[in-house]
């Protein structure tokens, strides 16, 4: 009988139906990284969001055979000690695909039409003291028109590009940023940056693609540039990111992510003179969250634990 251990619970707001083999399950709202090894002692199938599943923590679970990670992500678990001990590993896949684009498209509404300038502007009485119907204080930009550059070719992307033809706008694919050659239909890196008015982040989080984003590739962008992220938070060197919102060298940002959830105190996209400029949005890990979406992850991770106890992994990333 299987012994299932579901550490991250809290992590989707769905009902997760247990599945139909013969199962222990036990299941902890939260679980700390520290309680990490002690919770997993005798089980043969975790179930986790982030929590970091490393060589060590591998090495030390000697009845492991299935790692389900309840998320399309899976920098967080080592995969090579997983291959090496023939352990299964399986992701989610396609559940976010209407969510995170209109997520994207909020965030990018947002700024290209400057409202949260505008709302600023009404709460401190502009409206209310001008002289005509209306008042002009903040350029309004259409997407119509605008060069849209996706870096990442997975469904999300996809989904972004979609939405973003609707809306009249020019789409590029990126190519990888070290392509040695170019695949058809993508755009070098380096000349996406020179001609993208808008540049949406959908890659995994690499050792290639960490800092994929960086204070050179800021430089480049144009000066009107707007940078989204609802990808993972260690793709954009936040450090940079910062120093170029003020100076002014793209015009605004919607970010998603961090590189560190929940934030540590210090990061720099949390700097308070950060947070109150209208040109920088963060939310909170959200863009995935919807309610549909959710329970479309819940019921692919039922049928992840399923597949494999039948001897049919499906999803398997390792």
């Amino acid at each position: 009988m299987h012994r299932i251990v579901y550490l991250e619970r809290e992590s989707i707001v769905a009902d997760v139906r247990r599945p139909t083999f013969p199962h222990h399950w036990q299941e902890h709202p939260c679980t700390l990284q520290a309680e990490v090894g002690q919770r997993l002692a005798g089980a043969t199938i975790v179930i986790v969001n982030k929590l970091q599943i490393d060589a060590g923590l591998i090495a030390a679970l000697p009845a492991l055979q299935m790692i389900a990670v309840a998320a399309t992500g899976t920098n967080n678990v080592d995969l090579d000690a997983c291959r090496a001990r023939g352990i299964v590993v399986t992701n989610i896949r396609g559940y976010a695909v209407h969510t995170v684009p209109e997520h994207v498209f909020t965030l990018l509404l947002a700024l290209s039409r400057n409202l949260l300038a505008y709302r600023q502007s009404v709460a401190t009485g502009r409206w209310q003291q001008a002289e005509q119907f209306c008042f002009f204080d903040h350029p309004i930009r259409d997407l119509h028109g605008m060069t849209l550059a996706i870096i990442g070719s997975g469904s999300l992307g996809s989904g972004v590009a979609r939405l973003a033809e609707a809306f009249g706008m020019r789409v590029l694919r990126s190519e990888r940023k070290d392509a040695a050659t170019l695949r058809p239909g993508y755009t070098p890196f380096a000349e996406i940056l020179r001609e993208a008015d808008v540049i949406s982040l959908h890659c995994p989080l690499t050792s290639a693609t960490r800092h994929l984003i960086g204070a050179d590739e800021l430089q480049a962008m144009k000066r009107s540039a707007l940078l989204l992220n609802t990808a993972r938070g260690g793709l954009v060197d936040e450090a940079a990111l910062l120093a170029a919102l003020r100076e002014g060298r793209i015009a605004g940002a919607g970010f998603d992510v961090l590189s560190v959830e929940p934030p540590a105190a210090g990061n720099p996209l949390l700097a308070p003179e950060l947070l109150a400029l209208p040109n920088f949005l963060l939310t909170p890990h959200v863009a995935w969250a919807s309610q549909p979406a959710m329970q479309a992850l819940a019921d692919q991770l039922t049928a992840n634990l399923e597949a494999f106890a039948r001897g049919e992994p499906q999803n398997r990333v390792a």
